[in-house]
C-alpha cells in the first residue's frame, strides 16, 4: 500500500512561483544590509547541544529540536542519570547536536571560534533557516528563515540608529503601508526590578511581561503571582502595562525618569533610549513609528540594553522583526567583554504579509522568457542551435521536449507563464526566420535571431 505524501506539521514546500517571491525578498533585505557596510558569512544548521543550551532560558531551551546520537554513541547514553530521575543529564547523553534556535548564539560561538581572522567592529549578515518545536499556527513556523544582521565589537549606540533605520529602509522598500517599530531597553526592565525590591527576580519578570499582547494583563499578574512575585511587588509594575500606550515617546520617557529615580541602571537605560530616539527623529524615517514600550522585554536572557521589535499595523500577525543589544555573549565561549548588537528579519512572517497584502511585484509572476515549439527532429536540433544563441546573450529559453499536438505544447506554455513563444517549421528554417509569438498581446510576427535577441533583451 502506497504511503500518502506529506511533510511535517510546521515545516512547508514553496513552489516555483513562491521561491521567486522569497528570493525578491531575501535580496531586498540583503541590498540594505550590504548597504550599511554588513559582510556575508553562514554557519552549520546544527551545532553541538552544549553551544545551544542554557542561552536562551528555560522556555527556549525547550523549542530546541535535538538530534539523536547513532550507532555506538547511543549506546553509551547515561542509564545512570536515567536510574537516578537526572532527565536533563539523561537527554544531553542522547543528543550530543542540536538544530540551530536562532543564529545569533551560533554568530556568538562562530566571533570566538575565529576571533583572529576578523577585524572590530566585525558586521555581518546572514540568511539561513532556523528550527524550533513551537506550536505551528498562522505565522509560527517550525523551520523558518531567518534574516539578521549583527555588530561586535563595540558598544557605541550609532549601530542602534543605524538597525532603526535599516527596518524602516527594508520594510518601506517592500511597500509595507504602515509598521511600528517598539523599543525598549533591558535596562529600564532591571531598575524596574530594583525599584520594586526584585533584582534577583529580573528573568521571571520580563519573560511574564513580554507576553502582555498575548495574554494580557491578567494574565501577566497571573504569572508573576505562580512565580513567586509579592503583591507588593506587582502594584508597583501594574502601571507600566498601560503605560506606554497613554504617553508621546519624550512623555513616557520623562515619566519613567520619575518612576526609576532610584535605580542607577535603569536612568541609564532611558539615557541610551533617549540618544536613539532623538538621533533617529533627527534623521527621519519613511515610513515606520518608533514607539518606547516599557512592556517590551522579549524573552531571550541575552539581550542587555537596546531591544526592538517591528509590527505590521492593521494586520493580524506577531512581530516580523526583532533584536537587540548583547554586551557579555561572546563571553559564554571564553571571549569577555565584546559588546554586540543585532537584529532579525523573519523572512517567513514578512512573506505571509505581502502575499496578505498582495504587495510583491506584478512581474515576479511572469515566467520563461522564451519556449520554442517543437516539430520535429530536425527542427528540434535546429532550434537547438538558435537556443545556444539566445542563452548567449543571457536570455532564459527552452524547447518542448517533443513534438506533441501544438495545442498541448501552447498549453504548456500558458501553465509555465511563457513570456514569448518561438516557432520554427520548415518553411522559417529555410528563410532564416522565427515565427515570435507574444503570450500576453497575442501579436505574432517574423523575425530574425538578431532581431529577436534585441526585443527580448530590453
Amino acid at each position: 500500500m502506497s504511503q500518502k505524501p506529506a511533510i511535517p506539521k510546521g515545516t512547508r514546500d514553496f513552489l516555483p512561483q513562491d521561491v521567486l517571491k522569497r528570493n525578491y525578498l531575501f535580496d531586498t533585505i540583503k541590498s540594505v544590509f550590504k548597504k550599511y557596510g554588513f559582510t556575508p558569512i553562514e554557519t552549520p544548521s546544527f551545532e553541538l547541544s552544549s553551544t545551544l543550551l542554557g542561552k536562551y532560558g528555560e522556555e527556549g531551551d525547550r523549542l530546541i529540536f535535538r538530534i539523536l546520537n547513532s550507532g555506538e554513541k547511543l549506546k553509551k547514553a547515561d542509564i545512570e542519570a536515567l536510574q537516578n530521575d537526572q532527565l536533563p543529564r539523561f537527554a544531553n547523553s542522547l543528543a550530543e547536536k542540536a538544530l540551530r534556535y536562532d543564529l545569533t548564539v551560533p554568530f556568538a560561538r562562530f566571533v570566538v571560534q575565529h576571533q583572529n581572522e576578523i577585524s572590530f567592529p566585525f558586521k555581518r549578515y546572514q540568511i539561513q533557516p532556523v528550527w524550533r518545536a513551537d506550536r505551528p499556527q498562522r505565522g509560527r513556523y517550525q523551520e523558518f528563515f531567518q534574516c539578521d544582521a549583527d555588530v561586535v565589537g563595540s558598544d557605541s549606540l550609532v549601530y542602534e540608529v543605524d538597525f532603526v533605520q535599516i527596518f524602516d529602509e527594508v520594510l518601506s522598500t517592500l511597500g509595507i503601508p504602515s509598521f511600528t517599530i517598539l523599543i525598549n531597553n533591558r535596562k529600564i526592565l532591571s531598575g524596574i526590578a530594583e525599584v520594586t525590591g526584585q533584582q534577583e527576580r529580573l528573568v521571571d519578570i520580563t519573560v511574564a511581561i513580554d507576553k502582555l499582547d498575548k495574554i494580557g494583563k491578567d494574565g501577566v499578574v497571573a504569572e508573576l503571582i505562580s512565580k513567586g512575585i509579592p503583591e507588593s511587588a506587582i502594584e508597583k509594575i501594574s502601571p507600566l502595562f498601560d503605560f506606554a500606550s497613554s504617553y508621546e515617546n519624550a512623555v513616557a520617557l520623562a515619566e519613567m525618569k520619575k518612576y526609576l529615580a532610584g535605580s542607577a541602571i535603569g536612568l541609564k537605560g532611558v539615557e541610551e533610549l533617549e540618544y536613539v530616539l532623538n538621533c533617529t527623529n533627527e534623521l527621519g524615517l519613511q515610513r515606520a513609528e518608533v514607539k518606547f514600550d516599557v512592556t517590551l522585554a522579549r524573552g531571550l536572557n541575552y539581550y542587555t540594553g537596546a531591544i526592538f521589535e517591528v509590527k505590521v499595523n492593521d494586520v493580524v500577525m506577531g512581530s516580523i522583526c526583532g533584536g537587540g543589544r548583547y554586551d557579555d555573549l561572546t563571553g559564554l565561549f571564553g571571549l569577555k567583554n565584546v559588546s554586540g548588537v543585532g537584529i532579525s528579519f523573519g523572512a517567513d512572517r514578512i512573506f505571509d504579509v505581502l502575499n496578505e497584502l498582495n504587495l510583491f511585484p506584478e512581474d515576479l509572476s511572469k515566467g520563461l522568457k522564451l519556449l520554442f515549439i517543437n516539430f520535429g527532429e530536425k527542427e528540434m536540433f535546429h532550434c537547438q542551435k538558435l537556443m545556444k544563441e539566445v542563452r548567449m546573450n543571457d536570455i532564459e529559453c527552452d524547447i518542448y521536449p517533443s513534438s506533441a499536438k501544438i495545442q498541448k505544447q501552447m498549453k504548456y506554455a500558458n501553465d509555465i507563464n511563457a513570456q514569448y513563444v518561438a516557432l520554427v517549421g520548415e518553411e522559417e528554417m529555410e528563410n532564416d526566420l522565427i515565427l515570435l509569438k507574444n503570450m500576453i498581446s497575442g501579436e505574432q510576427e517574423e523575425v530574425s535571431l538578431e532581431e529577436m535577441i534585441h526585443l527580448l533583451s530590453k
